[in-house]
């Protein structure tokens, strides 16, 4: 079973719980790193794609592998990067990290939807995030989970990142290493009210502060994707849209332009 431990963001002061994200070993048994519970987090102010993976050793077969770090995304915006054990505990032989830092929000668990979910749904698997390409097949993988259809490239092409689309939804990725601004958010949203549809943003390095206030304004929803392949919301809309998801091919309706 992947292990949890309470997590504070520094930033806000928020409490969270963080169940470590377990992936599969190439013989087939669940791998996870272990979470040092004494240290506190740190916070992902930076990224480099070099420092954001950690050797995890499988406890069946004891083949190391290359998994990201964990990460955890506070609702103010804030990605954390949860501490990971140097050491396996004693008398156990399981999963220690080879390089302990740090890292992120919940584990294997996808985005798990609210009670309000259709109870058909099921967990949604996540993938690891290596490159751009990845981050975009991530966002139209939970799009899909949610329930969207008919998922494509976007015919016009965003200001930055990647534009999907699905019937009465655009969907912007940015998988560049700058947070997305206020502006990111105001050129989505018009996008989408010029074509009728609702809109949702995807981002790996998070919002400014001006970014999460516009897009609470306007009612777009917001998700950091951590490096485990797990959207994580960060405003309310996004926490609606997860937790309701698209039933029968309909979107989740923010506001309106005619609103």
């Amino acid at each position: 079973m992947p292990e949890s431990v309470p997590v504070r963001c520094p930033a806000c002061r928020r409490e969270h719980v963080y169940t470590a994200p377990s992936y599969p070993c190439v013989c087939g048994a669940p791998t996870a790193p272990r979470l040092d519970p004494a240290a506190a987090p740190a916070v992902a102010a930076h990224r480099a794609w070099d420092d954001e993976w950690i050797s995890v050793p499988c406890a069946a077969c004891g083949r190391l592998g290359q998994w990201p770090h964990p990460e955890l995304g506070c609702s103010c915006g804030t990605v954390l990067r949860v501490p990971v054990a140097t050491t396996p505990p004693p008398g156990s032989g399981v999963r220690p990290p080879g390089d302990g830092m740090r890292s992120a929000d919940r584990g294997t668990q996808s985005p798990v939807a609210g009670p309000g979910s259709p109870a058909h749904r099921p967990a949604f698997q996540p993938r690891a995030i290596r490159t751009a390409r990845d981050a975009v097949t991530v966002a139209a993988l939970y799009l899909r989970w949610l329930g969207y259809r008919d998922i494509r490239r976007a015919d016009q092409r965003p200001p930055n990142g990647i534009g999907l689309a699905a019937h009465g939804l655009l969907a912007q990725v940015d998988p560049t290493v700058r947070p997305a601004a206020a502006r990111d958010v105001e050129c989505l949203w018009l996008t989408a009210m010029t074509e009728s549809a609702d809109c949702v943003y995807f981002c790996l390095a998070g919002y400014t502060d001006d970014a999460r206030a516009r897009a609470n304004t306007l009612g777009v929803p917001l998700f950091v994707l951590d490096l485990a392949g797990v959207p994580q919301p960060v405003n309310d809309a996004a926490d609606a849209l997860n937790a309701t998801g698209a039933p029968d091919g309909r979107p989740w309706t923010g506001r309106r332009l005619q609103e």
